[in-house]
Formats: C-alpha cells, sequence, structure tokens
C-alpha cells in the first residue's frame, strides 16, 4: 500500500516528537585525564569523546587543561559540525571554570557541554571558601525545556584523592549556600569524588555529611565500577541529589556507568586512550505535558497506519 505524501511529514513529527518524550534528558560525568591539546590532536580521542557528548543533553568534563580555550573549541566545532548549517538551537555551547589547582603546570578546569535545544545556563559561581578545595566547585544552574523539574543546580567536584573525605563532607557547605544564594534546592553533585576504595571506607562515611544526612541520595551505589582497568573496581565518579523532589524526578535506575567499550564496541586500550574512567550518567524524567501526551501520540500513530 502508498504512503500518502502528505501524511508522511506528520507521522515523522509524531515519532520525533514520541522519541523525544521516551528518551528523557540525560547528564553525564566524564573525568576526561589530562584534556589537553595533545590529547586533543588524536583524532581517536576526540572522535570517541564526541560521540560521548552527543549522547548527552549536559556533559561535565573534568580534569580539562585548556587556558587558551583551543581544546573546548575544538570539541564543539566536532560536536557541531553536523547541526550549525541547519539550526542554532540545535548547537551546543559550553561554559567553564578558570584553571583550579596548586600547581601551575596542573590547572585543571571543570567544562559543562550543553545542547542548546533542550536547556540553558541561568547562572554560573565560583565557590570561594576559606575551607580547602584543590579544585573548588564551578557551580551552574540550568533551566531544562522539557525536564520535570525545570531549574537545578549542578555541583561537579574533582576531588584531591588524598583530601577526598574532607573535600566531599564539604560538599554539604556548598550546598548551604547556593540553594541559599539561588533560592533552590534542586542540587546534584557530580564527578570523580574518588568516594571508594581506599580514599573513603565505610568506616570514613561518619565524617562525610553527604552520607549521614539522608536527605542525600547516591545514586551511583557502592558496588560500581566506574574504572576502565581491570586492575580496579572501585565506584569513584558518583552522582548524589539532594531532596524528595529532585530524587522524584529522576528516572528510575537511570543513574549508571556508560560503557563506552560496549557502547561503542571499542577496546580497553581504545578506551584508555581517551581516559582510566568511565562516564556516569543519569536521566531527568520529561515534563508532565509530554508525558501525558505520549499515549495519544501512540493512538495516533496507529490510526495514522492502520488508515494507510
Amino acid at each position: 500500500m502508498r504512503w500518502r505524501s502528505s501524511g508522511l511529514p506528520v507521522l515523522l513529527l509524531l515519532l520525533l516528537t514520541l522519541s523525544a518524550t521516551v528518551s528523557g534528558f540525560r547528564i553525564c560525568s566524564y573525568n576526561v585525564q589530562k584534556f589537553n591539546l595533545q590529547k586533543a590532536s588524536n583524532y581517536r580521542v576526540m572522535h570517541t569523546l564526541t560521540r560521548v557528548i552527543a549522547g548527552c543533553d549536559i556533559c561535565l568534563l573534568q580534569n580539562v587543561i585548556d587556558s587558551e580555550g583551543e581544546v573546548i573549541r575544538s570539541l564543539l566545532s566536532s560536536l557541531n559540525r553536523e547541526t550549525d548549517r541547519y539550526d542554532d538551537n540545535y548547537l551546543y555551547k559550553s561554559v567553564s571554570s578558570k584553571g583550579l589547582g596548586k600547581s601551575a603546570d596542573d590547572m585543571q578546569q571543570y567544562v559543562f557541554l550543553y545542547r542548546t535545544q533542550t536547556v540553558n545556563v541561568v547562572a554560573e559561581y565560583q565557590y570561594k571558601s576559606k575551607q580547602s578545595f584543590l579544585r573548588a566547585p564551578f557551580i551552574v544552574q540550568f533551566q531544562g525545556k522539557r525536564t520535570a523539574i525545570k531549574k537545578f543546580i549542578l555541583v561537579p567536584l574533582h576531588t584531591d584523592p588524598t583530601h577526598a573525605i574532607q573535600e566531599i563532607d564539604q560538599l554539604y557547605d556548598v550546598f548551604k549556600e547556593v540553594s541559599k544564594k539561588w533560592n533552590n534546592t534542586n542540587v546534584m553533585f557530580l564527578g570523580d569524588f574518588h568516594a571508594a576504595c581506599a580514599y573513603v571506607t565505610r568506616a570514613n562515611r561518619k565524617n562525610i555529611r553527604l552520607f549521614t544526612n539522608t536527605s542525600f541520595s547516591w545514586l551511583i551505589k557502592d558496588k560500581v565500577d566506574t574504572t576502565v582497568s581491570d586492575d580496579t573496581n572501585c565506584a569513584y565518579d558518583r552522582i548524589v541529589v539532594y531532596g524528595e523532589p529532585f530524587l522524584k524526578a529522576i528516572s528510575p535506575s537511570s543513574a549508571k556507568v556508560y560503557n563506552i567499550a560496549k557502547e561503542f564496541k571499542l577496546t580497553r586500550s581504545k578506551v584508555l586512550e581517551v581516559s582510566d574512567h568511565f562516564p556516569v550518567e543519569v536521566k531527568l524524567k520529561s515534563s508532565a505535558l509530554l508525558l501525558q501526551a505520549t499515549p495519544l501520540l501512540i493512538l495516533l500513530v496507529q490510526s495514522f497506519l492502520s488508515a494507510l
């Protein structure tokens, strides 16, 4: 039976809307392990990293060494190569901290890359405190365009492994300050916390308020391995959210390791070219309007097909 040319675009639009509804809003976090100009000149690394980020609405990169901004410009160019000729709304943009660290040769940046079609940056803030963070959080408030929870705050942290306990505990103070500053308790912490194995043991948890305060939910569990090497089995990379409202806005069981070796059929050696960590991810639920529309869309598609 022939397709009616006038109806096909309508069907495609319905399917695209349905796909957007079901897929959810994806937030990723990736320690890219000294991502500098030399590493960015490796085509395989850039290709793999582009594929990772392209699957995320927001992707936090840690361990970026890019004082002149050349690395991120190159990465954005790769991401947007196929989309910038169509519509600016489909472009990825970035917002990043300055270099953070104690030594001039290891000034790392936090970089958020985000899909402008689905999310906006509302505000940003570089945390300052008398307490010592090796790399103090660079905090960004986002507004999702189709998420159940509209405004939310992302707080990144790449800890100094030898001070992981103290730095993770200090995130509680960051939470109190930033939630008051922006009148928003929808806060997510994410990054390479080194929150496992010898750096943070079960006995250490009594000294970490993000563990002892039950309002914080640790979405990446202790037994998850976020490392690439067979020699380690540690949940270093974590995602933590505050409060019941934000927790209910998370798609159930969506917090997990993004195993790019399996996803992209890469050898371990090729994955290690990018990092010795895997990315971690979580999905936010779509808005109530979209979720309510889903059954109707399915019925419309079925009706359309039956009429052909």
